[in-house]
């Protein structure tokens, strides 16, 4: 029997690693937060998963008994847990930082620490705690444990990238905010800055106060003459706590939706996170918001707010994009603003949204001193940002690849891109819809399905459960032919079934691709 008990010891082993690294790295997509990691354990039930259920079930029958199948049976169950844990392929992988090393490394040192305790005082009862000490939980109180410490550590950092700003007080400073359009337009900017300033912007999706933190710590350097800092968040004062750190002299507001409303509450609330990024703004500094989202434009209108607007449909914007034309070698479009009227622009990029966050970024770039002709070059020289309605071409299918971040203002703009694409074959829908909307969830995915409905896409795959009910009402509410529509239960699956029936021609628009936090 005690080969049999340190076999199962050894499995366990295996069992704990697995288990850990897939709850610790999905408390590293829930933000380190531990309302949002509990919100998603009871969300999807993750708390009744198959290892859970394992560890609460073995704790049970080990100490009612040490018979020796029921020990073989354990052993072989967990094993196949941690095999298959072992072979997932996650969309996000766990990012190995130093914090997530610290809390596992607690967790670990944790989970000694209480088997040596029951081993001392209550031997019989050691295998019980063992698989007890697999459950999820157990991150959470890691995290507990380690919260004093990563407080001094992200105290340290800060007060570090700080004192690294004072010593630069001429460098330029602009933040940029926004439910949506935050990313492109801080790439736009970045491009048509580009031509009169060295200039660094936070990378990939830095957009937390430790991601400025570590953007400027590793490389922000003397010679560099501009900073763009994309400013996320998820709840009040996120905005603030990022403009005292780094302190914009401008600021771009790009959008006020219901992104995130399970933490904000309301629109009113997302607006004025947002707008603490204009709040703080020096006098003299400039203020650029989007009044084509109607709840920044009130928001404007209600705090009386001195700003510099822009928008492609509001033609009283201080920068309004107009004459926008489609061919089928670029996108031209004008500009007109309080000084005139600033003609000729011309982009590969495709649709309103990009055109709108270009006009934001030709705003600053006008007030920084950038040229026309430099504007104009920059413009046409623009890349397409990874993920957010770029597209690609693969043996002769068209992919519309705006699968980051899906929101539903620009889900209509990318429907729209798709129901104008010149092509003889056919147009496909592929998502799994908006998330983390909290009572606007449902409606807001059941317009999405008429919205679809009414963009001639020939075929919809409905991705994963979350969202699928509402989708696949709002196509019914649009008349769609439902025998057209694939519920599958991941984008794998939907691949599986799309691509054999892929011809040259044929035009596939990817809308949102949840983290796999969402089931």
């Amino acid at each position: 029997m005690s080969i049999t008990l340190h076999i199962l010891t050894a499995v366990w082993l295996l069992f704990l690693c697995a288990t850990m690294r897939y709850s610790v790295q999905m408390f590293q997509q829930n933000s380190y937060r531990v309302a949002r990691y509990n919100r998603w354990l009871i969300s999807t039930h993750e708390w009744l998963s198959r290892a859970n259920i394992l560890s609460v079930l073995g704790a049970v029958l080990l100490t009612l008994t040490d018979n020796i199948v029921v020990v073989a049976l354990l052993g072989i169950w967990m094993l196949v847990i941690a095999i298959a844990e072992f072979s997932i392929k996650y969309k996000i992988a766990i990012v190995y930082t130093m914090r997530v090393k610290r809390l596992m490394a607690t967790r670990l040192l944790l989970t000694a620490a209480v088997i040596t305790l029951v081993h001392i005082y209550a031997v019989e009862y050691t295998f019980a705690a063992m698989f007890l000490l697999s459950l999820d939980y157990w991150t959470i109180v890691a995290n507990l444990i380690n919260k004093p410490l990563e407080a001094a550590i992200s105290r340290w950092y800060y007060n570090d990238a700080k004192r690294m700003l004072r010593a630069m007080p001429n460098l330029k400073i602009i933040g940029i905010t926004g439910s949506f359009g935050k990313t492109s337009t801080k790439h736009f900017l970045y491009r048509l800055l580009s031509e009169r300033y060295n200039v660094l912007m936070t990378p990939g999706n830095f957009n937390t106060t430790l991601g400025v933190v570590r953007t400027v710590r590793e490389h922000l350097k003397p010679h560099h003459e501009v900073f763009i800092v994309e400013m996320g968040a998820k709840q009040r004062g996120d905005i603030k706590e990022i403009c005292d750190l780094v302190c914009p002299t401008v600021g771009i507001v790009t959008s006020v939706g219901e992104m995130h409303l399970e933490t904000f509450g309301s629109v009113e609330n997302v607006a004025r996170t947002k707008f603490e990024l204009i709040d703080v703004l020096p006098v003299g500094g400039l203020g650029v918001v989007n009044i084509d989202s109607e709840a920044a434009r009130k928001h404007v209108a209600e705090g009386r707010y001195n700003v510099t607007t822009y928008g492609v449909e509001c033609e009283d914007a201080d920068y309004h994009a107009t004459n926008i034309l489609y061919t089928a070698a670029d996108t031209r479009f004008d500009v007109v603003s309080q000084r005139g009227s600033d003609e000729g622009y011309a982009t590969h990029l495709l649709g309103r949204g990009n055109i709108l966050n270009i006009t934001a970024a030709l705003a600053v770039a006008e007030h920084l001193g950038v040229g026309a002709e430099q504007r104009r070059r920059a413009v046409r020289q623009m890349e397409q940002v990874e993920h957010r309605l770029s597209m690609r071409r693969a043996g002769g299918v068209t992919i519309l690849d705006d699968a980051y971040n899906s929101n539903p203002t620009g889900a209509r703009m990318a429907l729209e891109v798709l129901a104008g694409f010149a092509t003889e074959g056919c147009r496909y829908v592929v998502t799994p819809g908006f998330v983390e909307m909290g009572a606007r969830q449902y409606d807001n995915n059941r317009a999405f399905g008429a919205d679809i409905a009414a963009s001639g896409a020939d075929s919809v795959y409905v991705v994963n459960e979350v969202n699928r009910a509402a989708i696949v009402a709002g196509l019914e509410d649009g008349g769609y032919d439902m025998s057209r529509v694939h519920c599958v239960a991941s984008f794998n699956e939907a691949m599986g079934g799309l691509q054999p029936r892929l011809k040259a021609g044929d035009v596939v628009l990817y809308e949102n691709d949840l983290p796999d936090s969402f089931k």
